[in-house]
């Protein structure tokens, strides 16, 4: 199993593909469809579906091309997210840009726990609300390594005064990552790769206020 970047996405997101016996899965489309396209042909890899970490239009930009080039490729979102694709406002484009700017609603969804594949392999989903309502994380398990959208960085977590983000929501999903195997390779929505342990460290900093109440 590989997992891909192709930084630079838009607005400096980072848009993964998660790839296995030449099947793939398209982790927060930030990059130009057409760049997506190209190195999933250079790669001898069919996309099986679209996953989104979250809503924000930074992580979203391709989605409906990508529908239009790869008929019947379905995108996949948490429900409690669902919201923001349709809604310039809850994506946060209005909040930035002063302008109305959406996507087509979302084809599946997507729930904590779930079980994924990918050319048979398997990936876990975790629902890590805070940065959003849905915020999820992805954890392939044979790439030994976890997506963890904007909820965790290696050097920061997650903002949380975004539609319906919330700080201590986001400081238990944060703990619960504490709970997965340290050693995970952490690829996030922003920024470079880093240890989970190294991550979470960095992280609870940003708690530390929070916890001494």
């Amino acid at each position: 199993m590989k997992i891909i970047n192709l930084f630079p996405g838009s607005y400096g997101s980072n848009c993964y593909l998660i790839e296995h016996n030449e099947h793939a899965l398209i982790v927060d489309p930030s990059s130009a469809a057409s760049a997506i396209m190209r190195r999933l042909e250079a790669d001898g890899c069919t996309p099986d579906a679209i996953l989104l970490t979250h809503g924000h239009f930074d992580h979203i930009m391709s989605i409906d091309t990508l529908r239009a080039s790869v008929p019947g490729l379905k995108v996949y979102i948490h429900p409690e997210d669902a919201p923001m694709l349709t809604d310039g406002d809850k994506n946060a484009f209005a909040t930035f840009f002063g302008k109305e700017r959406a996507w087509h609603a979302a084809d599946a969804f997507l729930e904590d726990g779930q079980a994924l594949t990918v050319g048979g392999a398997a990936l876990r989903v975790i629902h890590t609300p805070g940065h959003s309502p849905g915020s999820l994380c992805f954890l392939p398990e044979e790439a030994h390594a976890i997506l963890t959208g904007d909820t965790l960085f290696a050097d920061s977590i997650g903002r949380y005064d975004l539609w319906r983000g919330d700080y201590e929501t986001l400081h238990r999903s944060i703990q619960r990552l504490g709970e997965l195997d340290g050693t995970l390779t952490i690829y996030p929505g922003h920024g470079d790769t880093e240890c989970l342990s190294l991550a979470l460290k960095r992280a609870d900093a940003f708690f530390r206020p929070f916890s001494t109440h």
